[in-house]
């Protein structure tokens, strides 16, 4: 193990930034901001991969499946934000998109690393889960080989899962277990080792990607609004009204009554003006157009 961690891209010394101790506090920014140019290209270069994944998971939700992300350390943390993200973002039930963290919860506050080392915690965690052929997993860990994040793809794989992996080497231990295994070089850290630096940017670019996208193939945008999003504070209810009059071209006023008329619904909001229908109609349309108001509008 020791002779593989060592030869990992991102256990690596990064020779750009070996007087980054002595260095002025502008070039230090400098050498970190150079570095962090690096990552879209990395991620660039998956792109094709993350496509995979995103068009096998939104085929599994469609039949009533999930999707899990597990991690561990920074790993684990990004998987949390990204998936609490997605209930007032996109309305998603939290149960939909979960972010599972070695050594749980308390974990994302008070660091317990040597957690990650525990293999049967991360099959125990699958099993707690109870992961089913329908569900997607993907599995988020810089150097690939955390032994919990390769517990729960073993464990999530032979329960029929669609299983991903996410690292920041070329190769992984997962690579040989996941059905699509994305890996993003990023290179070297600025402080070797730290991976929350850009292997962290570029997992949560990633993540980004995938849920945003997911969501976009499931209907819960419209041109480039979130009509889904979940209107619960001030600053959301006038977002939720600004959307309806970008997407109808209707007055504040307007967009006002038919906020209200939708039950704060945006997207039910947007087929009633565009279709001149009520309430029920529009959910009935938006229902025959799976979701899609482009759809129920036509």
């Amino acid at each position: 193990m020791d002779d593989v961690m060592h030869s990992l891209v991102t256990e690596q010394q990064n020779k750009d930034s070996l007087n980054i101790d002595t260095a002025d506090t502008i070039d230090v920014l400098k050498i970190m901001n150079d570095e962090d140019k690096k990552v879209a290209y990395a991620v660039e270069e998956c792109l094709n991969d993350i496509a995979l994944a995103v068009d096998k998971i939104v085929d599994r939700m469609k039949e009533g499946g999930r999707l899990l992300y597990f991690g561990a350390g920074t790993s684990g943390r990004l998987a949390i934000l990204d998936a609490a993200e997605c209930p007032p973002t996109f309305g998603t039930d939290p149960e939909l998109v979960q972010g599972i963290m070695a050594g749980g919860r308390d974990a994302f506050n008070i660091a317990q690393e040597d957690i990650e080392d525990h293999k049967t915690e991360g099959i125990a965690e699958v099993q707690r889960n109870e992961i089913t052929e329908k569900d997607s997993v993907i599995g988020i860990s810089a150097s690939g080989q955390a032994a919990y994040v390769v517990g729960a793809m073993e464990e999530a794989k032979r329960r029929g899962a669609l299983t991903i992996s996410l690292t920041c080497n070329e190769k992984s231990t997962m690579d040989h277990i996941v059905d699509v295994p994305i890996n993003v070089v990023v290179g070297p850290e600025v402080l070797m080792g730290s991976t929350r630096l850009k292997a962290g940017t570029a997992q949560k670019m990633i993540l980004n990607m995938i849920s945003t996208t997911v969501m976009v193939k499931l209907g819960k945008v419209y041109k480039n609004l979130m009509v889904d999003l979940n209107p619960k504070n001030r600053k959301l209810i006038e977002r939720a009204k600004r959307i309806i009059m970008l997407a109808t071209d209707v007055s504040y006023e307007e967009a006002e009554k038919y906020f209200e008329l939708s039950r704060q619904n945006p997207k039910v909001a947007i087929v009633m003006i565009e279709t001149e229908t009520d309430y029920e109609m529009a959910r009935i349309l938006l229902e025959e157009g799976e979701g899609f108001v482009a759809r129920a509008i036509e």
